[in-house]
């Protein structure tokens, strides 16, 4: 009767099994789409629990959803390229997309019915601890330290390791901390002094990248150089970045931070161009940016909590100013070798510049504390709700020749003096700096700006749709101003809606673009929420 009874149960299990798949769990459903059941995935982990498919689903810019079948944990860059393998030999060519944290603006790290990969979070995090993290290296030939960091490393954690191993740091930074070596690779990584070190794609010796095929390959300039290049600013279209080795140098302990004011953007940028420039008298400081402020306001709003006890000049005498104002923000490194000649060294730089006189402030800090200044304004947007809201940013590279062109038609036009929802930096770089060989678009000219859009959905508003709407239009009123006046502008962190839009974008440099697509990802299913390729490029024997 027991055993009647049980073959009962076995075959309603196994009709339900045959009819719905019942007895098949979804990770598994996604696993045999991949070929195998998954046996050949290494030691990674495929998820499909709500809340990480939810999370993967999302990015930082809030505008977009792309829900994925699975999100992947890799131990390593062989359970990434087992993946890849996999979706690369399977009937439909399973889109893979990697995902740092997440802080893409427009879905560019999403992958709709395809496979996230985890690079920070998960399984590796527990398997590769502290203890077995790589160490700074000194190389006789490239004159330095450099490290190598796991490609879903926090740009944060890198710092923090480097500095506790030998008081070193790399080079060249974003302005936010929390962003994976990765993917900042995979555009260009720039903040204030990308004008002296480049970007921090200049700053790279090496990568490991499991390209679309499935296959890791390490290069640099001397081997495998069309993809160490075409990798580096290449949106993740010819593989993931698993591995790179960074440049190093000692750090600072403390940083002068000064702020200055102009009401003429004439004096402000030819300022600006002018620290950019090659110092005299081997004096420079060593970060320089700047942001657009609307005078409205400013006496009470104006980044108070900047302001030092030693630095108590209030901005009464700005009341007779209106429409906007410019920022210019500098700092000048140093340690306890060079504490003496500081104040010195940033006279004689602020001498040279044209600022409305009594609006220069300064405070001094930690390097560290610097260089993670981001975050402690995050942590108190998240107190308040105001993190996670939609964010439409828009950021842009625009000639220097047509940076006045620029104020006038979007500063005093478009926004019409409006400066609120966020901050608005413009700031320029050396394009001598920048590699031609990787795959970033910039202006053709010697000196461009980055100008940045970073505004956000105001949670609080009475219609939080409209606040957003609002936002999106006047962004694309900026692109139809550059298109129509020419300006000649670029996108950086780059969002385009059509293959011919970016064709557009690249240029001359579409043609190169599309071959090395061709040859590392042929079946394009490599990041495809960058929406780059419609299909994939028929240019190479794959």
């Amino acid at each position: 009767m027991a055993r009647c009874l049980l073959f009962v149960v076995f075959l309603i299990i196994y009709c339900l099994y045959s009819t719905v798949g019942l007895a098949v769990e979804p990770a598994d459903e996604v696993a045999m789409q991949l070929g195998g059941g998954g046996a050949g995935l290494g030691d990674g982990r495929l998820s499909v629990e709500p809340s990480e498919v939810m999370e993967a689903s999302l990015d930082f810019g809030r505008l977009t959803i792309g829900e994925p079948l699975a999100v992947f944990h890799p131990r390593g860059a062989g359970d990434v390229a087992a993946l890849v393998k996999a979706a690369y030999g399977s009937a439909g060519g399973i889109r893979v997309s990697a995902r740092g944290h997440g802080h893409s603006i427009s879905g560019q790290a999403q992958a709709p019915d395809g496979v996230v990969v985890d690079m920070t979070h998960g399984w590796r995090a527990e398997a590769v601890g502290r203890a077995q993290r790589a160490l700074p290296v000194y190389s006789p030939s490239l004159g330095g330290h450099y490290i190598d960091v796991w490609g879903g490393e926090l740009w944060i954690d890198v710092l923090n390791w480097t500095l506790a191993h030998g008081g070193l740091a790399p080079r060249s930074w974003t302005d936010y901390l929390y962003l994976s070596v990765g993917g900042t690779l995979s555009n260009a990584g720039i903040s204030g002094q990308a004008f002296h070190h480049g970007p921090q794609i200049s700053n790279v010796y090496e990568l490991d990248v499991v390209t679309g095929k499935g296959e890791v390959v390490t290069c640099s300039e001397s081997n495998n150089p069309d993809l160490f290049f075409g990798a580096l600013g290449g949106l993740g279209q010819l593989g993931i970045i698993t591995r790179a080795r960074i440049a190093l140098e000692p750090a600072p302990s403390r940083v002068r931070w000064i702020r200055a004011l102009y009401s003429n953007f004439t004096e402000f940028t030819a300022d600006q161009e002018r620290l950019i420039s090659l110092q005299h008298g081997g004096r420079r400081f060593d970060y320089v940016e700047g942001f657009v402020v609307a005078a409205e306001g400013l006496i009470n709003n104006w980044r108070s909590s900047f302001f030092s006890p030693q630095n108590p000049v209030k901005l009464s005498s700005l009341k007779h100013h209106s429409g906007v104002l410019y920022c210019l923000e500098v700092t000048k490194n140093y340690d306890d070798s060079t504490a003496g000649t500081v104040d010195q060294d940033v006279e004689a730089l602020l001498g040279e510049l044209n600022f409305i006189p009594g609006t220069v402030f300064t405070t001094d800090l930690p390097y560290v504390d610097f260089l993670d200044r981001v975050h402690k304004a995050e942590l108190k947007l998240r107190d308040k709700g105001m993190w996670e809201v939609p964010h439409p940013w828009l950021n842009l590279f625009v000639p220097a020749s047509r940076i006045a062109d620029f104020d006038h038609g979007v500063f005093r036009g478009v926004l019409g003096s409006r400066t609120a929802g966020g901050p608005i930096l413009i700031y320029p770089m050396n394009k001598h700096k920048w590699d031609p060989r990787s795959s970033v678009v910039t202006p053709e000219e010697d000196v461009f700006y980055l100008v940045a859009f970073l505004r956000s959905a105001v949670p609080g508003a009475a219609d939080p749709a409209k606040s957003l709407e609002a936002l999106e239009r006047q962004n694309r009123e900026i692109l139809e101003f550059c298109e129509e006046a020419g300006i000649g502008a670029k996108q950086y962190l780059p969002n385009h809606k059509a293959q011919g839009e970016w064709e557009a974008h690249f240029g001359a440099r579409w043609a190169r673009f599309a071959r090395l697509k061709a040859d590392f990802d042929p079946r394009a299913m490599l990041a495809t929420g960058q929406g780059i390729f419609d299909s994939p490029p028929l240019l190479a024997d794959s």
